[in-house]
């Protein structure tokens, strides 16, 4: 099949739109893209973990980062709100694999680096990329495919 997004009349539209819209709180960009990146090498999803680190590189930031996201906490190239974001970004990512899928120390920590539009923005921005990972994942979009 091909991306279902594609198939379903306004689905692309609105996907990109909840994209535009968490792009608008004021979270640096290349934040969203590391949650992105970080989601994405999690679920597998190989087309996004190549567009999320191609846009890592658009947006100037040096493989060492890049490369260095999936052992973030072992790696010092990452700023306190930065390892805030990839925690919520593990924690919403993998909700099965703990009793309290985003534990309150996770939380309070984003919470200490975002303010509450950040914060929202980071959630919705964390669960579209999981959404997007899914629907790849379903219909094995594979990088460097097209839909």
């Amino acid at each position: 099949m091909t991306n279902p997004a594609m198939i379903v009349p306004d689905a692309m539209k609105s996907l990109l739109a909840l994209g535009k819209a968490t792009a608008k709180a004021n979270v640096p960009p290349v934040t969203h893209a590391l949650v992105h990146l970080r989601s994405s090498q999690i679920n597998g999803c190989s087309v996004c973990v190549d567009m999320h680190a191609r846009e890592l590189e658009k947006e100037g930031e040096t493989n060492q980062r890049i490369f260095a996201v999936a052992a973030w906490r072992e790696a010092p190239y990452f700023s306190d709100a930065e390892r805030a974001a990839l925690a919520l970004a593990e924690s919403m990512t993998r909700l099965s694999d703990r009793p309290d899928p985003v534990p309150d120390e996770v939380w309070h920590e984003a919470a200490r680096h975002y303010d509450e539009e950040q914060l929202a923005s980071l959630v919705l921005s964390i669960a579209g990329v999981n959404l997007w990972n899914r629907i790849n994942a379903a219909t094995r979009q594979v990088a460097g495919g097209q839909w």
